[in-house]
């Protein structure tokens, strides 16, 4: 057999068995939940007969908890788009502003952590660049679980924070802006095409805590896609070759992204109706001062509790959005 003929072989065959999982995590929970449904009615048909307070409560308790998982079910069945089974690369990015800037970035960074942490997700930090006082200038995070891409994406946008900033001597109110992209995280498997010609590598010095080695090694990597003018960077490890690994990692990822976009805009212009949510639109409000209030601007959902969802808990706006959006948001 050709080698061509074989490669080609083991191309089909995966994606025979990635087809074959997608499918197993729509096939399984609903079989799960069927036969459950099917046992609480065969319960409770058996005690309209013989009545027991006992078994009735447990049947009223397994009722709740089905109504719980269908609904979740019934969330999950909005990710449809074709990367929404994949991980997640979120890029977190400072506005203007300088220290309260890079604070809220920080923020928003320990937000998808501790969010990604309640799903028993993996987080990695990809990337990272300090602020100089405080905060962070930006990070790069890869959150690994079942669709978190279909579950992140909606986060993509400009974040805004309104509070009286502890860096202001004077106690001011500051509003700060911090912005939020999202990618799939591309496997090996697909094919995306970077010649060594259109990439312009730079090395330089780490930045931020690390000791002797952040002083006296150039092991940072900074990646530069000509054609696109995509640029990524990597410094978390100490091998300028493990760098340059995940920083082409990240511009695969960004490169598959913007392909997506491109068909995604020339979809649009075909479908006047159809709904477009660009990464740069302010898409939330976060008010510590005067209130308290989170407000989303495309669904309207307002949760007053801000340190709840600072402490992770965004699954409400997640779900307004899917929800309002319907599986056609994550199509492209």
């Amino acid at each position: 057999m050709a080698d061509g003929a074989f490669w080609n072989n083991q191309e089909r065959a995966r994606e025979v068995v990635q087809r074959t999982k997608a499918l197993r995590v729509w096939t399984e929970p609903f079989d799960k939940l069927w036969n459950r449904v099917q046992g609480a009615l065969e319960m409770d048909a058996l005690l309209e007969s013989d009545p027991d307070p006992e078994m009735i409560a447990e049947v009223a308790r397994e009722t709740s908890a089905l109504r719980e998982e269908t609904d979740a079910f019934k969330l999950k069945s909005l990710l449809q788009g074709p990367d929404d089974w994949r991980d997640a690369q979120v890029e977190i990015s400072a506005g203007a502003g300088g220290t309260e800037a890079q604070d809220w970035a920080q923020m928003l960074m320990r937000m998808y952590t501790r969010w990604a942490e309640r799903r028993g997700f993996e987080v990695e930090i990809l990337d990272m660049s300090d602020g100089e006082e405080a905060g962070i200038k930006g990070a790069v995070l890869e959150i690994k679980g079942q669709y978190a891409y279909g579950f992140l994406r909606p986060e993509a946008g400009v974040h805004r924070l309104v509070r009286i900033s502890p860096f202001d001597s004077q106690a001011r109110r500051h509003t700060s802006f911090a912005s939020i992209f999202v990618y799939p995280v591309v496997d090996n498997e697909i094919n995306i095409e970077i010649r060594d010609d259109d990439i312009k590598m730079d090395v330089f010095r780490a930045s931020g805590a690390g000791g002797q080695h952040v002083n006296k090694t150039s092991s940072a990597v900074r990646l530069t896609h000509l054609p696109s003018g995509i640029v990524v960077t990597c410094q978390q490890e100490r091998s300028q070759g493990k760098n340059k690994a995940t920083a082409m990692k990240q511009l695969k990822n960004r490169l598959y992204q913007l392909e997506v976009e491109k068909q995604a805009a020339v979809k649009a212009k075909l479908d006047a109706n159809k709904a477009d949510v660009t990464f740069g639109s302010q898409i939330r409000s976060y008010v510590f001062q005067p209130y308290t209030m989170v407000n989303d601007h495309r669904t309207e959902l307002k949760i007053t509790d801000v340190q709840k969802v600072m402490d992770g808990a965004i699954d409400p706006f997640i779900e307004a959005y899917l929800k309002m959006t319907g599986a056609a948001g994550g199509k492209s």
